[in-house]
């Protein structure tokens, strides 16, 4: 149990990006209705993933976590996570399959609804009102109505993560992720793509595989991992009412879990020491992520590893990395050798989206090229330092969109008004999530080679 420490203790520390509720007596109602609501997620299953996630940090496991920016209620639907969920395993399979090594499946989803700002308000011609903040504080709509917090969105992001979290974990269980629907997984609007025929010749090999699996007597019936996957949820946790609402205590250990989530992170514009993110943060016994941006120092890095992880447990604290294509660089190798100097065991993730965004035709977007430079950036320092480069964190989608420019086919600046759907940030869309992989896995691969020349001498 972590020293003097409550669900609530964050209350009595500074604290940023917080929406301005008028009436505080109804928040109070919806987070003490919230706290007799039942788990979304379950203690035994936060273990599993912070299990999963310490072979991540010994370099042999490998963490795919990506989703949407901001989850919206509008856009709730079996189709939408479906096609999400397709995208996700598709990628998955070409790590795994490019890396050799097991990918530990994250989704930012059930969960991903509030969204820090840089600003508290947004002024259109006159009128300036509240900054969206997401579908659990207030309404994208220019209007005053809309744009003041509601306590009771949070009652309808509840419902709407436990839907989310039934039908994922019908998919993940009940066959939809059987390795031999490895096919069936294509997108229709990938299949005509390069991306989509470079999946479908890998498809091919898995199945021929599958077939001589088959012929042996080791089937998806008598084998459970050929025909059910682990799938985790993540969010950032940005609104500590919701969260402190859904802290329970765990019954067989007596630690204190976040159930909105199996992991949540803690963003770059959040995570001040002494402030009250951090502080609630630390009692909670999940796996948890922090967002390092380019402000960030290595002294500072350690002291926060040191509040939040004081025991160096491996699969607890993944620092994911968000610099930008032209800064990390600069800023990744002194925070890697930082965390080596001081024997901090952590997962490395790089989040090659938050800091490659632009602004084209009044549109923010994130140039497909930056994203991959950022990658190889990242690859290449830790190949350099010695380390373990443990995952990849991006936003994307399993629908058709033009929120990022670029990919082998290609969105362009003009492009970016026909489908452009992000209720917050540009995703990349399936196409381009794929591609991505692509590149992830020979770089993995390339890296696994290097490895095995150096030990064979």
């Amino acid at each position: 149990m972590a020293q003097n420490w409550t669900p609530n203790s964050w209350r009595q520390k500074p604290i940023q990006q917080v929406p301005d509720y008028p009436d505080q007596a109804a928040l109070a109602a919806t987070e003490a209705q919230l706290s007799t609501f039942p788990p979304l997620v379950f203690a035994g299953e936060a273990r599993r993933l912070k299990s999963q996630l310490a072979k991540v940090a010994e370099g042999d496991a490998f963490l795919l976590q990506g989703g949407d920016c901001a989850e919206s209620f509008v856009e709730h639907g079996a189709d939408n996570i479906r096609d999400f969920f397709r995208s996700f395993l598709q990628m998955a399979v070409v790590l795994t399959y490019g890396a050799q090594l097991p990918v530990v499946k994250v989704g930012r989803i059930a969960g991903q609804f509030a969204k820090p700002r840089s600003s508290n308000f947004e002024k259109q011609g006159d009128l300036e009102l509240p900054s969206y903040r997401g579908d659990i504080i207030n309404g994208i709509e220019f209007t005053p109505e809309a744009r003041t917090p509601s306590p009771e969105r949070q009652l309808d992001a509840y419902r709407q993560s436990a839907a989310t979290l039934n039908l994922l974990r019908a998919f993940a269980m009940g066959g939809y992720a059987n390795l031999e629907n490895v096919h069936k997984w294509m997108l229709g609007f990938v299949k005509d793509s390069p991306q989509g025929e470079r999946y479908r010749k890998l498809a091919d090999r898995i199945s021929e595989t599958m077939d001589f699996m088959r012929a042996i007597g080791i089937t998806s019936e008598n084998n459970p991992s050929l025909r059910e996957t682990d799938f985790f949820t993540s969010h950032e946790a940005l609104l500590l009412g919701y969260e402190e609402a859904l802290t329970r205590v765990d019954s067989t250990s007596g630690d204190w879990y976040a159930t909105s989530g199996h992991m949540i992170w803690i963003g770059d514009r959040t995570r001040q020491i002494d402030h009250a993110h951090v502080e609630y943060f630390r009692g909670i016994k999940n796996p948890i992520g922090l967002k390092c941006g380019p402000s960030l120092q290595p002294d500072n890095l350690i002291e926060l590893i040191d509040a939040l992880n004081p025991t160096n447990e491996a699969g607890r604290l993944t620092l994911i990395c968000r610099f930008g294509h032209d800064k990390v660089a600069e800023s990744l190798p002194k925070l890697i050798r930082a965390v080596e100097r001081e024997g901090k065991k952590v997962v490395w993730s790089c989040d090659p989206m938050h800091g490659n965004t632009i602004t084209l035709n009044g549109y923010k977007t994130r140039p497909f090229d930056r994203v991959l430079s950022e990658v190889e950036s990242f690859f290449q320092i830790h190949r350099a330092e010695g380390t373990h480069p443990g995952g990849i964190h991006v936003e994307m989608t399993g629908k058709d969109v033009t929120e990022c420019t670029g990919g082998a086919r290609a969105v362009t600046a003009g492009d970016l008004q026909d489908r452009y759907h992000t209720h917050c940030d540009p995703r990349l869309n399936a196409d381009q999530a794929l591609e991505l992989a692509f590149l992830l896995a020979e770089r993995m691969k390339s890296g696994r080679d290097e490895k095995r020349l150096v030990v064979n001498g």
